[in-house]
C-alpha cells in the first residue's frame, strides 16, 4: 500500500509539473506570436516612440536622392520608410542621423536603431553587430563611355565580341566568363581598369553595381551604366540593416524586412530606384 501510495503521489506531481510546463510553453508561444511585440509602444528604441535611422554623411544617389533621406527618395531611403511603416511608425516618427561607414560598424552602443548604407553581411562583422535579413544583393554592372560601341546594348547577346575588363580575383571576372561567355581583360585593380577604359583599350568595365554608380558619375568621362547582370554569387549574403550587437529590435526589424520582401514591395522599390530611375536596366 505504501509503495502504491508513493507511486500515486509521484505521478500526480509529475502530471502537475507537466501541465505547468505546457501552460508556460503556451504563454511563451503567445508572447512570441503577439503582433504587439513589434509595435512602436513595445519596441525599445533609442528614443521612445521614435525610429532613429542612420545613413552616411553624405548619402549618395541612387541610395538617397539629393542627400535628403527624409524625402524617402532613393533606394535605401525608400526601404527605410517601408520598414518603418511595417513596424507601425508614421513617417513623422522617423528621425535620421548621420554616421561614417566605419564608426557605425565598430563595436559598442549605437545612437541609431538601425543603419542603412550598403553594409554587406559578413561573418566577421556579425561578431560585433547585428544584421537584419538582406534587403539587397549587389548585381554586377558594365560601365562604359557614351561613345562605346556597347553603349546601346539591351541584352547580353548584344555584347558579343565586346572587350570587357575587370580586376583580378574579382567576382566581376567570373561574370564576364561564366555569364557573358567572354574572355576578360584582367587588371591589377579597378583604377588600372578605369585607365584602360579611358584610353579606349576596353569597351566596358565590369564592377559591382554600387561601384558602377560611382565610377560612371565621377571617374569615367561621359560615363554610363550599360546595364546590370543579375547576381549569381552563392557566397554573397547581401546587404542588411545594421543594428547594435544583441539589439532588442533585430528580430522585429528582420520580420519587417521579410514581410516587405514577401509582399513584393521590396522588389518594386528596387525596380524603381536601381533600374528605372538610375538608368541601369537588367541585361538578359
Amino acid at each position: 500500500m505504501k509503495i502504491r501510495k508513493k507511486i500515486l503521489v509521484t505521478t500526480t506531481v509529475l502530471l502537475a509539473l507537466g501541465l505547468t510546463s505546457c501552460a508556460s510553453q503556451k504563454k511563451d508561444e503567445v508572447a512570441i506570436g503577439d503582433s504587439t511585440a513589434c509595435a512602436p509602444a513595445s519596441l525599445k528604441t533609442v528614443t521612445p516612440a521614435v525610429l532613429t535611422v542612420a545613413t552616411g554623411e553624405p548619402a549618395y544617389e541612387p541610395w538617397v536622392l539629393n542627400d535628403k533621406p527624409e524625402s524617402g527618395e532613393g533606394f535605401e531611403a525608400a526601404v527605410a520608410y517601408a520598414i518603418a511603416k511595417e513596424l507601425g511608425y508614421e513617417n513623422s516618427a522617423v528621425k535620421w542621423v548621420r554616421t561614417t561607414f566605419d564608426s557605425a560598424i565598430a563595436p559598442g552602443p549605437k545612437k541609431f536603431d538601425f543603419n542603412i548604407q550598403q553594409y554587406s553581411i559578413t561573418d566577421e562583422r556579425a561578431k560585433v553587430v547585428d544584421f537584419s535579413s538582406a534587403y539587397y544583393f549587389s548585381n554586377q554592372a558594365i560601365v562604359a563611355s557614351k561613345s562605346s560601341k556597347i553603349a546601346g546594348a539591351k541584352s547580353i547577346a548584344e555584347l558579343a565580341g565586346a572587350k570587357l575588363g575587370a580586376a583580378v580575383g574579382s567576382t566581376s571576372l567570373d561574370t564576364i566568363e561564366k555569364q557573358l561567355g567572354l574572355k576578360p581583360q584582367v587588371f591589377n585593380d579597378n583604377a588600372a581598369a578605369v585607365a584602360a577604359l579611358k584610353n579606349g583599350q576596353i569597351d566596358g568595365l565590369v564592377v559591382d553595381l554600387p561601384t558602377a554608380f560611382y565610377l560612371s558619375a565621377a571617374e569615367v568621362p561621359n560615363g554610363i551604366i550599360v546595364g546590370q547582370i543579375e547576381n549569381r554569387d552563392a557566397n554573397d549574403k547581401g546587404a542588411g540593416l545594421l543594428l547594435a550587437k544583441g539589439s532588442p529590435l533585430t528580430a522585429c526589424v528582420t520580420k519587417a524586412m521579410d514581410a516587405i520582401r514577401a509582399s513584393g514591395e521590396l522588389q518594386t522599390i528596387q525596380d524603381k530606384w536601381l533600374t528605372t530611375s538610375a538608368g541601369a536596366p537588367v541585361l538578359k
